[in-house]
């Protein structure tokens, strides 16, 4: 006689074996017809499924945030389906849900185009109008194999066959289309819902092995409502206007190009934004302490087996062999992170603990190799730098480091135009580094930490480093995307595996803790996310070019240099346009390229010293001395730390 305890405390009891549909009837018509799954001790199940031992449950509906996993996982089943009977002779081999939508991949010889969605999603509407159970039944292995080899799924039967011996090979119905699926899925294909629209195609390898075979992957997003869908597609047409591939050619920002795959060339307004955030990065880790260091790129495979990362990431580091040395150290590996050297920074020489906390800090140039289909911009990159920093400490210091962090990372995200971000806390991977009683130990000085600090966090179970827990810090831009930026991790196990020793108070000689922590992450991918957030017109502190002076007449030109001149000498980055065009054709040209302020002169503003400022690309205009402009400019101009009225607090 199960005893099943509901989310509100109550306990209902069956007199034997219970469906999750039985439960939900029980209970009313209202949440019969509403669920979906059912959570049973913490694990979803099909709703079809028995309960025979007492159990805690509580049920997933269209109102909560696991629904849109449901319905996406559900959608992809649908468009398979729909491909096969449009496209007889399709295999189709995955199709997991992803954030904000789904994808499926199939074998086809001909790739799918555009052209082609149209009659795809009529095809799935129908098939949700079919309002098809979804039917769950547990194949014997050569059954399944030989079932989808015959039907000449071939992929299919190798996933089979690749499953682990003990996995049980799980089959889903939906009317007479069947599919190889662990599930769990909602009662019926009706639950899908109409609220999702086909996106792109694109090539994938199948597995994402370059060596096989290219397959068709169609991308789509699935949402609850029309409201969602619409709201959705209105980011990404926003998104697209903001993309910073296009924005960066306009304003001249870099450039990318298949001889140097993942690497940016930097063009001189871009570099110019660049350094002003380094920059601005560098006066903020100098006035919080830190230490700053520069580090080899190019270091043996032995430092990289000796801390884990050879094992972990190997697949990602580029290997140059050195044919002069020994075999011992012929492999080297340009560095795909900084930590590693940094404890060879603090291992020279005896460290004391009056030293401590060491907060070391490097841009640190890495590279990794991202497969060539996972580039995108420079948000995606193979060469990139990290404004990483490693903080060597006493146990007892993990909390009052983690506060200084945190008001940090605030302080450097509200000053960049990032108010709002959300902690998320990673504990231990299933694949890592160190014991349990090691793992217990850094994830609890990690949450006593964000109790001290005052960091509400939400969980994210398993994803933390392969070497220590982390907080993860998510940035939600301009128009509600959510971007994974800065990182706080607490290390135990590269202290010990690097060897790294200090002299503690008593005398003895004590492992230091190693805090690993980044704002930014990769400098260029958070300029990709700064480029999309302002849409290339940022405040006047952060733009390339801060100011034009556009001459209307000829006889103005001369004027237009010695205003350039004069903001120059006051810090400001002023260009002259003193080109024979109509004052309007510049303006046109400015608001493209994104320029803040025009300053406009002509003979009456070069007789009286003056300046007629537009903002662009506002059409408001303001006329100053020209004494008076350059004081406005220069005050405006003024990165957000140095300015009188935001003053630095140096904890």
């Amino acid at each position: 006689m199960p005893a099943i305890t509901l989310p509100d405390g109550s306990v209902r009891q069956f007199p034997g074996t219970v469906t999750g549909t039985e439960i939900a009837a029980s209970i009313g018509p209202g949440l019969l017809k509403a669920a979906m799954l059912m959570v049973v001790d913490g694990v979803q199940k099909d709703l079809s499924e028995s309960i025979s031992a007492d159990a805690s449950l509580r049920f997933i509906t269209r109102r909560d945030p696991e629904a849109l996993d449901i319905i996406r996982h559900d959608a992809a089943h649908v468009l398979a389906e729909a491909v096969q009977e449009l496209f007889p002779g399709t295999q189709v081999t995955i199709g997991p849900a992803i954030e904000n939508g789904f994808y499926y991949d199939f074998a086809r010889n001909e790739p799918f185009t555009p052209e082609d969605f149209p009659a795809i999603e009529a095809k799935m509407r129908e098939i949700i109008a079919r309002n098809s159970a979804f039917e769950r039944e547990v194949w014997p292995r050569e059954q399944a194999i030989a079932f989808f080899k015959e039907r000449g799924e071939n992929y299919k039967a190798e996933l089979i066959s690749d499953l682990p011996v003990d996995v049980p090979i799980s089959i889903y119905r939906q009317g007479d289309w069947i599919d190889l699926c662990r599930g769990p899925h909602a009662p019926t294909t009706g639950a899908v819902g109409t609220a999702f629209k086909l996106q792109k195609v694109a090539g994938a390898y199948w597995r994402g092995d370059h060596r096989n075979a290219m397959l068709s992957r169609i991308y789509a997003t699935a949402w609850r409502d029309q409201k969602e869908l619409d709201a959705h597609l209105h980011m990404l047409e926003e998104a697209e206007k903001r993309d910073h591939r296009r924005i960066a050619k306009e304003m001249h920002l870099f450039h990318m190009q298949e001889e140097a795959q993942g690497s940016v060339f930097w063009h001189a307004p871009g570099w110019k934004l660049y350094r002003t955030v380094e920059d601005y990065m560098r006066r903020r880790l100098d006035a919080s302490g830190y230490q700053e260091v520069k580090t080899p790129q190019l270091v043996d495979r032995r430092l990289w087996e000796a801390s884990g990362h050879w094992e972990k990431f190997r697949s990602a580091m580029f290997i140059a062999t050195v044919e002069d040395q020994d075999e011992a150290h012929k492999i080297h590996a340009l560095k795909p992170m900084n930590c590693p050297c940094h404890v060879q920074i603090f291992n020279q020489g005896i460290r004391s603990y009056r030293e401590l906390p060491l907060r070391m800090a490097e841009f640190g140039a890495c590279h990794r190799y991202e497969p060539s289909g996972a580039l995108h911009g420079i948000m995606r990159v193979r060469a990139f730098t990290q404004d990483d920093a490693h903080i060597f400490c006493e146990e007892h210091q993990i909390a009052d480091e983690t506060v200084r962090f945190v008001a940090l990372l605030s302080s450097i995200y509200r000053d960049l135009g990032f108010p709002e971000f959300r902690v998320k806390f990673s504990d231990r991977p299933a694949t890592r580094a160190g014991d349990d009683a090691t793992w217990d130990r850094a994830e609890g000085a990690l949450k006593e930490a964000c109790r001290i600090a005052g960091v509400e966090y939400e969980l994210n179970p398993g994803e933390g480093a392969f070497y220590g827990p982390k907080l993860e810090f998510v940035l939600r831009d301009a128009i509600g995307r959510d971007w994974q930026c800065g990182t706080l991790q607490v290390d135990f196990v590269l202290p010990e595996r690097l060897d790294a020793l200090y002299t503690a108070e008593d005398g003895g000689r004590k492992r230091p803790v190693m805090l690993h922590r980044a704002i930014l992450g990769s400098f260029e991918r958070f300029l990709g996310m700064l480029i999309e957030q302002y849409a290339g017109r940022f405040p006047l502190w952060l733009a390339p070019r801060q100011v034009v002076v556009a001459s209307i007449v000829d006889d103005a030109a001369d004027y237009a240099r010695e205003v350039v001149a004069a903001l120059n000498a006051a810090g400001i980055r002023a260009e002259a346009d003193t080109r024979n065009e109509k004052i309007n054709r510049k303006v046109v040209d400015h608001i493209e390229t994104r320029v803040p302020v025009l300053a406009v002169v002509g003979r009456r503003e070069a007789e009286e010293r003056k300046l007629v400022l537009r903002r662009l690309p506002g059409r408001e205009q303001e006329s100053h001395d020209l004494a008076d402009a350059v004081r406005i400019l220069a005050a405006e101009a003024t990165p957000p730390d140095l300015s009188s009225a935001n003053p630095v607090a140096v904890a």
